[in-house]
């Protein structure tokens, strides 16, 4: 198959599904950890169409939900001074903070922006020298490469009035993190192809053989979650725990070595807190020594931060995969897209939002 359409093919999802039916002896939980992955498995019902006790456990995978609430507080604070331009892509601008978001800070006088790159927020660096223009950096290993080629042209091209709100995040350290929690049900894990395409599939082996669990990168499309999940039905079956790449049109073992080049230059490994899970040791990027002239927690030095979560809001738990959206009181009811308590809620990559999108009338029945 050469064409994306041809990976939602009805026939051959069907015979997808028939086939992992087949194989499954015995109930199982695996964990897809990409909120995009989340997305499309409950647009497209895939969850609903696997054998019973085959349970889709959703990770937290979300780059928006994990941000750190410090961070968005941080954030808040930086939009509001005066001769700040603060750029951000659009998913994070109704991110609750502790008290507000972002389109709060912009209906109060604060130049906050959306723009579609940070090479676009380095451009109105360029275009404004008299002001101090920000950009939120957040993600996974995904969106990093970006955020570091713009960090090395601003000190190449001397922009000294450009800086980065970093909070990026590492997707391995945050699987051996879900394996050492106690309430842990995962038995197998999923990964996300658009991660693996950059940093190759090297990290993982380790993993799967320490904890026993079967990783098997996948991409985004019914199809390629499907062949992820019989092919991680197999080796669960089978009692083999090995790393399998199902998404070989994007993924190569070794990644994108220019890419990580550039990563390796502009960041350095850091501990990081995860919103709703805590702090995961070395799960984190900063800039390195290097760069840290450009890091904007380092020149506004934002302090007295104190952080305050909706008491109702049990978004942690839905990231740590112990919790399905439905499954929170406030669901449909105190939260919703409109009036969210969490950034579950609000992502395009949320679960909470992919279930109030997705299976609104279902719910309804259920609540």
């Amino acid at each position: 198959m050469k064409y994306l359409d041809e990976f939602g093919n009805p026939e051959l999802a069907k015979r997808l599904v028939e086939q992992i039916h087949a194989v499954t002896t015995r109930p199982w939980a695996m964990m897809e950890v990409c909120g995009g992955q989340t997305h499309s498995i409950i647009r497209h019902g895939i969850d609903q169409l696997l054998p019973d006790g085959v349970e889709m456990i959703h990770g937290p995978g979300c780059p928006v939900c994990v941000t750190p609430l410090e961070i968005i507080d941080k954030a808040l604070a930086i939009a509001a001074r005066p001769g700040v331009i603060f750029c951000s892509f659009g998913d994070m601008l109704r991110v609750p903070g502790s008290g507000r978001d972002l389109f709060t800070v912009k209906s109060e006088g604060g130049d906050v922006r959306v723009v579609y790159s940070p090479l676009d927020a380095l451009t109105i660096a360029r275009e404004n020298p008299d002001r101090q223009v920000v950009f939120f950096g957040i993600g996974f290993e995904t969106t990093a490469p970006a955020n570091a080629m713009t960090v090395h042209l601003a000190e190449r091209l001397g922009v000294p009035n450009f800086s980065l709100l970093v909070s990026h995040v590492l997707v391995p350290p945050a699987i051996a993190a879900i394996m050492e929690s106690p309430r842990c049900r995962v038995q197998a894990f999923l990964a996300a192809g658009h991660v693996c395409s950059v940093m190759g599939t090297r990290e993982y082996p380790p993993l799967a053989e320490k904890y026993r669990v079967p990783i098997v990168v996948t991409g985004f499309e019914p199809l390629d979650i499907l062949e992820g999940i019989r092919r991680t039905v197999v080796q669960l079956e089978a009692g083999r725990h090995e790393v399998e790449n199902a998404y070989p049109r994007a993924v190569r073992d070794d990644g994108n070595p220019a890419a990580m080049a550039m990563l390796r230059d502009v960041f350095e490994v850091t501990d990081r807190t995860w919103r709703g899970i805590g702090e995961i040791p070395a799960s984190g990027w900063r800039l390195s020594e290097r760069y840290r002239d450009f890091d904007a927690e380092h020149r506004f030095a934002v302090t007295g931060i104190h952080t305050s979560e909706s008491p109702l809001c049990r978004s942690g738990e839905v990231l740590q995969g112990l919790l399905k959206p439905h499954e929170c009181a406030a669901f449909g009811k105190q939260c919703t897209p409109r009036t969210p308590l969490g950034a579950t809620m609000v992502s395009s990559e949320g679960a909470c939002a992919a279930y109030y999108a997705y299976r609104r009338l279902d719910l309804v029945h259920l609540s």
